[in-house]
Protein backbone atom coordinates (compact mmCIF):
# COMPACT_ATOMS: atom_id res chain seq x y z
CA UNK A 1 0.00 0.00 0.00
CA UNK A 2 1.23 3.65 -0.99
CA UNK A 3 -0.09 6.44 1.00
CA UNK A 4 -0.19 9.47 -1.09
CA UNK A 5 -1.17 12.78 0.98
CA UNK A 6 -2.22 15.88 -0.79
CA UNK A 7 -1.92 19.17 1.66
CA UNK A 8 -3.98 21.75 0.01
CA UNK A 9 -4.49 25.09 1.49
CA UNK A 10 -8.12 24.29 2.49
CA UNK A 11 -8.37 20.63 3.23
CA UNK A 12 -5.47 17.92 3.23
CA UNK A 13 -6.53 14.37 1.83
CA UNK A 14 -5.26 11.29 2.60
CA UNK A 15 -5.54 8.42 -0.08
CA UNK A 16 -4.42 5.12 0.59
CA UNK A 17 -2.76 3.35 -3.24
CA UNK A 18 -3.35 0.05 -4.20
CA UNK A 19 -2.09 -1.22 -7.56
CA UNK A 20 -1.99 2.75 -8.85
CA UNK A 21 -5.40 2.89 -8.00
CA UNK A 22 -7.18 4.11 -4.73
CA UNK A 23 -8.36 2.01 -2.14
CA UNK A 24 -9.92 4.37 0.18
CA UNK A 25 -9.26 8.45 0.80
CA UNK A 26 -10.00 10.65 3.66
CA UNK A 27 -10.55 14.75 3.86
CA UNK A 28 -9.54 17.04 7.07
CA UNK A 29 -9.41 20.63 7.41
CA UNK A 30 -5.63 21.64 6.80
CA UNK A 31 -4.17 23.48 10.48
CA UNK A 32 -0.87 24.24 10.23
CA UNK A 33 -0.87 24.84 14.27
CA UNK A 34 -1.53 21.11 14.55
CA UNK A 35 0.93 18.86 15.95
CA UNK A 36 3.12 15.84 15.02
CA UNK A 37 1.08 13.30 17.26
CA UNK A 38 -2.35 15.34 16.10
CA UNK A 39 -1.48 14.50 12.61
CA UNK A 40 -0.31 10.56 13.84
CA UNK A 41 -3.76 10.54 16.04
CA UNK A 42 -5.30 11.19 12.46
CA UNK A 43 -3.36 8.91 10.35
CA UNK A 44 -3.39 5.78 13.00
CA UNK A 45 -7.61 6.33 12.84
CA UNK A 46 -7.70 6.36 8.87
CA UNK A 47 -5.79 3.64 8.44
CA UNK A 48 -7.93 1.26 10.81
CA UNK A 49 -10.89 2.89 9.14
CA UNK A 50 -9.18 1.92 5.64
CA UNK A 51 -8.66 -1.84 7.22
CA UNK A 52 -4.86 -1.23 7.08
CA UNK A 53 -1.62 -1.31 9.70
CA UNK A 54 0.52 0.72 9.90
CA UNK A 55 3.74 -1.97 8.64
CA UNK A 56 1.08 -2.22 5.26
CA UNK A 57 2.62 1.31 4.15
CA UNK A 58 5.31 0.72 1.50
CA UNK A 59 6.03 4.43 1.44
CA UNK A 60 4.63 7.61 2.32
CA UNK A 61 4.73 10.70 -0.79
CA UNK A 62 3.58 13.75 0.43
CA UNK A 63 2.13 16.93 -2.04
CA UNK A 64 1.92 20.26 0.00
CA UNK A 65 1.27 24.12 -0.54
CA UNK A 66 1.27 24.76 2.92
CA UNK A 67 4.84 24.48 4.29
CA UNK A 68 3.95 25.56 7.73
CA UNK A 69 2.05 22.01 7.78
CA UNK A 70 5.06 19.77 6.65
CA UNK A 71 7.34 19.82 9.44
CA UNK A 72 4.14 18.14 12.04
CA UNK A 73 3.18 16.08 9.66
CA UNK A 74 6.58 14.81 8.63
CA UNK A 75 7.31 13.90 11.98
CA UNK A 76 3.93 12.22 12.43
CA UNK A 77 4.78 10.07 9.24
CA UNK A 78 8.16 9.26 10.40
CA UNK A 79 6.86 8.79 14.38
CA UNK A 80 3.83 6.99 13.78
CA UNK A 81 5.04 5.00 10.46
CA UNK A 82 8.56 4.21 10.68
CA UNK A 83 9.01 5.81 7.27
CA UNK A 84 10.57 8.29 5.80
CA UNK A 85 8.13 10.52 3.41
CA UNK A 86 9.35 11.29 -0.10
CA UNK A 87 8.22 14.65 -0.82
CA UNK A 88 7.00 16.18 -4.24
CA UNK A 89 10.09 18.98 -4.84
CA UNK A 90 12.85 19.43 -5.61
CA UNK A 91 14.45 15.65 -6.45
CA UNK A 92 12.07 13.69 -7.30
CA UNK A 93 11.87 12.04 -10.57
CA UNK A 94 8.04 12.98 -12.45
CA UNK A 95 8.79 12.55 -16.19
CA UNK A 96 7.86 15.83 -17.10
CA UNK A 97 9.55 18.82 -18.04
CA UNK A 98 8.94 22.10 -16.41
CA UNK A 99 9.30 24.96 -19.20
CA UNK A 100 8.26 28.10 -16.99
CA UNK A 101 10.33 30.92 -15.98
CA UNK A 102 10.70 29.43 -12.61
CA UNK A 103 10.01 25.68 -12.31
CA UNK A 104 10.31 25.59 -8.81
CA UNK A 105 7.14 28.03 -8.76
CA UNK A 106 4.81 25.02 -9.66
CA UNK A 107 3.03 24.20 -7.09
CA UNK A 108 3.08 20.23 -6.20
CA UNK A 109 -0.41 19.65 -6.64
CA UNK A 110 -0.20 21.29 -10.46
CA UNK A 111 2.83 19.26 -11.12
CA UNK A 112 1.66 15.56 -9.35
CA UNK A 113 -1.61 16.80 -11.73
CA UNK A 114 0.22 16.97 -14.80
CA UNK A 115 2.34 13.90 -14.35
CA UNK A 116 -0.82 11.83 -13.69
CA UNK A 117 -2.59 13.18 -16.43
CA UNK A 118 0.18 13.14 -19.23
CA UNK A 119 0.56 9.41 -17.50
CA UNK A 120 -3.05 8.53 -17.94
CA UNK A 121 -4.06 10.72 -21.21
CA UNK A 122 -0.99 11.22 -23.09
CA UNK A 123 -0.78 14.93 -24.23
CA UNK A 124 -1.25 17.67 -25.14
CA UNK A 125 -2.99 18.51 -22.48
CA UNK A 126 -5.12 21.68 -20.73
CA UNK A 127 -5.32 20.46 -16.92
CA UNK A 128 -7.61 22.30 -14.73
CA UNK A 129 -7.24 22.26 -10.89
CA UNK A 130 -10.36 23.53 -9.00
CA UNK A 131 -9.51 23.96 -5.87
CA UNK A 132 -8.88 27.33 -3.06
CA UNK A 133 -7.30 28.30 -6.33
CA UNK A 134 -8.32 26.98 -9.78
CA UNK A 135 -4.96 26.57 -11.98
CA UNK A 136 -4.79 25.89 -15.40
CA UNK A 137 -1.43 24.16 -16.92
CA UNK A 138 -1.01 23.31 -20.61
CA UNK A 139 1.20 19.98 -20.84
CA UNK A 140 2.41 19.42 -24.53
CA UNK A 141 2.47 16.04 -26.33
CA UNK A 142 6.19 15.18 -24.92
CA UNK A 143 5.05 15.79 -21.05
CA UNK A 144 6.61 19.27 -21.07
CA UNK A 145 4.31 21.80 -19.24
CA UNK A 146 4.41 24.70 -21.25
CA UNK A 147 2.48 27.62 -19.70
CA UNK A 148 0.08 27.89 -16.61
CA UNK A 149 -2.70 30.20 -15.46
CA UNK A 150 -3.84 30.90 -11.73
CA UNK A 151 -7.42 32.68 -11.09
CA UNK A 152 -9.45 32.49 -7.87
CA UNK A 153 -11.62 29.63 -6.82
CA UNK A 154 -15.23 29.25 -6.85
CA UNK A 155 -15.50 28.77 -2.93
CA UNK A 156 -12.96 31.60 -2.64
CA UNK A 157 -14.82 34.17 -4.42
CA UNK A 158 -18.05 33.14 -3.31
CA UNK A 159 -16.92 33.31 0.54
CA UNK A 160 -15.12 36.77 -0.47
CA UNK A 161 -19.12 37.90 -1.89
CA UNK A 162 -20.71 37.11 1.23
CA UNK A 163 -17.67 38.22 3.51
CA UNK A 164 -17.98 41.52 2.13
CA UNK A 165 -21.13 42.37 2.04
CA UNK A 166 -23.31 42.64 5.24
CA UNK A 167 -26.46 41.57 3.66
CA UNK A 168 -25.90 38.60 1.82
CA UNK A 169 -25.25 34.96 3.45
CA UNK A 170 -23.50 32.15 2.63
CA UNK A 171 -24.57 29.56 0.51
CA UNK A 172 -24.21 26.42 -1.03
CA UNK A 173 -22.13 26.32 -4.42
CA UNK A 174 -24.19 24.72 -6.80
CA UNK A 175 -25.93 24.31 -10.28
CA UNK A 176 -28.95 26.50 -9.67
CA UNK A 177 -32.68 25.60 -11.50
CA UNK A 178 -32.99 28.67 -13.39
CA UNK A 179 -31.01 31.82 -14.02
CA UNK A 180 -34.09 33.50 -13.51
CA UNK A 181 -34.01 34.08 -10.11
CA UNK A 182 -36.34 35.34 -7.97
CA UNK A 183 -34.89 35.58 -4.53
CA UNK A 184 -31.51 36.87 -2.82
CA UNK A 185 -30.05 32.86 -2.44
CA UNK A 186 -31.01 31.85 -5.66
CA UNK A 187 -29.72 35.13 -7.15
CA UNK A 188 -26.33 34.68 -5.62
CA UNK A 189 -25.99 31.20 -6.73
CA UNK A 190 -26.82 31.52 -10.41
CA UNK A 191 -24.73 34.39 -10.22
CA UNK A 192 -21.70 32.57 -8.96
CA UNK A 193 -22.60 29.55 -11.03
CA UNK A 194 -22.19 30.88 -14.30
CA UNK A 195 -19.90 33.54 -13.79
CA UNK A 196 -17.58 30.98 -13.07
CA UNK A 197 -18.86 28.66 -15.85
CA UNK A 198 -18.32 31.42 -18.42
CA UNK A 199 -15.15 32.69 -17.15
CA UNK A 200 -13.80 28.87 -17.32
CA UNK A 201 -15.06 28.01 -20.80
CA UNK A 202 -13.55 31.58 -22.02
CA UNK A 203 -10.24 30.78 -20.39
CA UNK A 204 -9.85 27.39 -22.49
CA UNK A 205 -11.15 29.21 -25.32
CA UNK A 206 -8.40 31.56 -25.34
CA UNK A 207 -5.69 28.42 -24.83
CA UNK A 208 -7.65 27.03 -28.15
CA UNK A 209 -7.33 30.03 -29.79
CA UNK A 210 -3.29 30.55 -28.70
CA UNK A 211 -1.66 27.24 -28.87
CA UNK A 212 -0.68 26.00 -32.27
CA UNK A 213 -2.06 22.51 -31.23
CA UNK A 214 -5.74 20.20 -30.52
CA UNK A 215 -5.53 19.10 -26.60
CA UNK A 216 -7.98 17.54 -24.45
CA UNK A 217 -9.27 19.29 -21.13
CA UNK A 218 -8.85 17.37 -17.79
CA UNK A 219 -10.22 18.88 -15.08
CA UNK A 220 -9.61 17.72 -11.50
CA UNK A 221 -10.22 19.09 -7.84
CA UNK A 222 -13.41 18.83 -5.83
CA UNK A 223 -15.34 21.70 -7.61
CA UNK A 224 -14.97 20.29 -10.91
CA UNK A 225 -17.55 17.90 -10.56
CA UNK A 226 -20.54 20.43 -10.76
CA UNK A 227 -18.98 22.05 -14.09
CA UNK A 228 -17.63 18.72 -15.72
CA UNK A 229 -21.11 17.40 -17.41
CA UNK A 230 -22.10 21.23 -17.99
CA UNK A 231 -20.58 22.33 -21.53
CA UNK A 232 -18.55 20.47 -24.19
CA UNK A 233 -14.79 22.20 -23.87
CA UNK A 234 -14.50 19.55 -21.06
CA UNK A 235 -13.15 16.20 -21.89
CA UNK A 236 -12.62 14.08 -18.75
CA UNK A 237 -13.15 14.90 -14.92
CA UNK A 238 -10.57 12.51 -12.93
CA UNK A 239 -11.46 13.48 -9.15
CA UNK A 240 -8.19 11.31 -8.08
CA UNK A 241 -6.19 12.65 -10.62
CA UNK A 242 -2.57 14.01 -8.34
CA UNK A 243 -2.82 10.40 -6.87
CA UNK A 244 -2.39 9.04 -10.01
CA UNK A 245 0.34 11.26 -10.28
CA UNK A 246 1.65 11.40 -7.04
CA UNK A 247 1.83 7.00 -7.64
CA UNK A 248 3.56 8.30 -11.10
CA UNK A 249 6.20 10.10 -9.33
CA UNK A 250 7.32 7.90 -6.51
CA UNK A 251 7.69 4.92 -8.96
CA UNK A 252 9.71 6.46 -11.14
CA UNK A 253 11.68 8.26 -8.11
CA UNK A 254 12.42 4.83 -6.10
CA UNK A 255 12.81 3.13 -9.64
CA UNK A 256 15.84 5.80 -10.54
CA UNK A 257 17.25 5.53 -6.81
CA UNK A 258 17.60 1.55 -7.16
CA UNK A 259 19.27 2.44 -10.55
CA UNK A 260 21.60 4.50 -8.90
CA UNK A 261 22.40 2.21 -6.07
CA UNK A 262 23.25 -0.47 -8.59
CA UNK A 263 25.20 1.66 -10.59
CA UNK A 264 27.59 2.45 -7.46
CA UNK A 265 28.02 -0.38 -6.23
CA UNK A 266 28.59 -1.86 -9.85
CA UNK A 267 31.44 1.05 -10.21
CA UNK A 268 32.61 0.08 -6.46
CA UNK A 269 32.96 -3.16 -7.61
CA UNK A 270 35.07 -1.98 -10.87
CA UNK A 271 37.76 0.01 -8.49
CA UNK A 272 38.32 -2.77 -5.99
CA UNK A 273 38.72 -4.98 -8.29
CA UNK A 274 41.58 -2.45 -9.60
Amino acid sequence: MLLAVDIGNTNTVIAFMEGGRVAASYRVSTRAERTADEYGMILSGFLRLAGFAAADAEGVIIASVVPKAMHSFRAAVIRYLSVEPMVVGPGVRTGVDIRLDDPRSLGADCLADCVGAHEVYGGPLLVADFGTATTFNYVDARGAIRSGLITLGIDTGAKALWSQTAQLSEVEITKPGTILATGTKDAMQAGIYYNFLGGMERIILQFRKEVAEDFRVIVTGGLGRIFASETDLIDEYDPQLIFKGMAVIYRRTMQARAEGAAGSAGTTGLVRRK
